[in-house]
């Protein structure tokens, strides 16, 4: 780093800590009752700004350290009962939502809308999906998966929406990549962790994917390695 970049970040520094000192936490010349709804309107400040679901440590920097975060959240989604959106806990955050059964009315009107997922062709949407289950998972598995080629595109398309990130190398021939889902697929479906996917089994009884064919695949890369 030159002179000029670290003394930049001295001042960043500097100016971050006097912030911390400024700003007030634990609002003790507050009565208990003041205090927790001036808690509660900075929880709900914060959470409505952000793009993305708001982590428990995120919160927990603009109230007191004794602060109950998940109280906080309980009485916000109750005094949110009886509005057209709500708040839920999603990829290890937490969000507002429309709710469910005003997705016509948004529809109609034809607002734009923030957040959600890409739109994604048929075909992109089961490549996702194949990801989410099998994941890491390489390119070749998943065109074993669908029995035709997954092309670079499909995959450059979804990791362009941030739907789909770089895993791990395979230990196959060749060290190919593989591919993962992120945070912003879970916040996308509404999902909190890979566990909310649906049950694979009704998607195999379907015929919509199969654990078979990319369990072949991995078989006959892995029989390939060992006979090189």
């Amino acid at each position: 780093m030159t002179m000029a970049g670290s003394s930049a970040a001295k001042a960043r520094r500097k100016a971050n800590a006097a912030d911390e000192r400024l700003f007030d936490r634990e609002l003790e010349d507050l009565p208990p009752e003041l205090r927790w709804r001036e808690w509660m309107l900075r929880v709900e400040a914060v959470i409505f700004a952000s793009t993305e679901p708001v982590t428990r440590e995120t919160l927990a920097r603009v109230v007191g350290k004794d602060c109950s975060i998940d109280l906080l959240i309980d009485d916000l989604q109750e005094e949110l009962r009886d509005r057209p959106y709500e708040l839920v806990s999603v990829a290890g955050g937490w969000q507002h939502r429309t709710r469910v059964r005003f997705g016509d009315t948004i529809r109609a009107s034809s607002a734009p809308t923030r957040g959600g997922a890409a739109a994604l062709s048929e075909f992109e949407a089961m490549v996702l999906m194949a990801v989410g289950y099998f994941q890491p998972v390489t390119r070749g598995e998943l065109s074993k998966i669908f029995g035709k080629e997954v092309s670079r595109d499909t995959i450059g398309s979804l990791r362009g929406v941030g739907l789909l990130a770089s895993g791990p190398r395979s230990p196959t021939p060749g060290a190919p990549y593989t591919y993962v889902t992120t945070k912003h697929f879970l916040s996308a479906f509404g999902m909190e962790t890979l566990r909310d996917l649906p049950d694979i089994e009704a998607l195999e009884d379907a015929g919509l994917l199969g654990r078979a064919a990319v369990q072949e695949e991995r078989v006959s890369a892995e029989a390939e390695s060992e006979e090189e």
